[in-house]
């Protein structure tokens, strides 16, 4: 039985998984992500590290039915190249899937890393009983997958999926995307440090959270969610501002497309309960009663492996797609 392989590729790290054809981890790994000369060493390392592992194991080249890799920045699919990952170092357009199958061999797919996310948590995760489903992942920015009757949707320009710009604070914090007010600067793991700083300007109580930012210390979205969790009445009241802004953004997602599931994944979603529990209450307070009453708010399943299962299953795709 052939094999597939996942790559999740990061601005720090590559992931890198052999599955089975049913999308069960069979071994995986992880190198540095050199992002050094312009991110020129990132593909050579990758093709260099699925050759010494196959040897590793003792697999060859035809044991495998194809690779599939999730990536940041913007990618034309049709073409498999990737175009402004700035967190990797790549400013210019940079043709993956032709140096990949030159040098490896295999069928090569190519997606957005959030994209890949969701449609890891559609195969083996928590929206693996769903054909509608969209995932939200809170890291350092929100990125977000739609998946509609099955399928991934990209849009007419691939901007299917950009739930972190939804605008939910007219004249709000600036994005880096230009414009202001987006999730993006409320929930991500930034954004919720943006959101307690802020508040923290206004609050005069005692609060643990207050006197360590006015003492000058770093602190974490962990920080203001562990917080929260142990009775700060500022963190707590962060935590609020923070699912209130991502709970409307998901009501408008809800209210537009009413998947049977909406899974919010990405680090930020560590909180659990303390942030599902008041997301979902603000969700449904914004959306349409029949969305209201179908559509579920959900944790993630898969923490980190969801970028190398949703990798795997569009090299599993694209092998299914030829066999029609």
């Amino acid at each position: 039985m052939q094999k597939l392989i996942g790559i999740d590729l990061g601005g720090t790290t590559t992931k890198f998984a052999f599955l089975d054809m049913d999308g069960n981890i069979l071994s995986q790994w992880r190198i540095p992500t050199d992002v050094s000369d312009e991110g020129s060493h990132i593909v050579p390392n990758i093709s260099k590290s699925i050759v010494d592992r196959m040897a590793k194991e003792d697999f060859t080249v035809e044991d495998f039915a194809g690779i599939g890799m999730g990536t940041p920045g913007s990618v034309d699919n049709d073409a498999g190249e990737v175009n402004e990952a700035f967190n990797l170092n790549w400013r210019t357009i940079q043709p993956v899937r032709e140096q990949i199958q030159q040098e490896l061999g295999l069928p090569f797919v190519i997606e957005n890393d959030a994209n890949s996310a969701a449609l890891g948590e559609f195969w083996k995760g928590a929206g693996s009983e769903a054909d509608n489903v969209v995932f939200v992942t809170l890291g350092t920015g929100v990125g977000g997958g739609v998946i509609a009757d099955g399928h991934l949707i990209h849009g007419v320009n691939g901007g299917g999926g950009e739930i972190g710009h939804i605008t939910v604070k007219p004249n709000g914090f600036l994005c880096t995307c230009g414009k202001r007010g987006c999730l993006e600067r409320y929930a991500s793991a930034t954004g919720v440090v943006n959101v307690a700083l802020d508040m923290a300007n206004q609050f005069h109580g005692n609060s643990q959270l207050k006197d360590q930012i006015d003492n000058g210390q770093s602190i974490s979205s962990k920080t203001v969610f562990f917080l929260a969790d142990h009775g700060d009445i500022l963190a707590n009241q962060v935590v609020n501002e923070v699912c209130k802004y991502l709970g409307l953004a998901l009501s408008h997602v809800g209210n537009t497309l009413n998947p049977e599931n909406i899974i919010i994944g990405g680090g930020v979603s560590n909180a659990g309960n303390t942030l599902l529990q008041l997301t979902t209450k603000y969700f449904q307070d914004n959306a349409f009663p029949a969305v209201r009453d179908s559509t579920k708010i959900k944790l993630a399943q898969l923490g980190n492996d969801a970028g190398v299962i949703g990798a795997a299953s569009l090299a599993l795709q694209f092998k299914n797609s030829m066999n029609v």
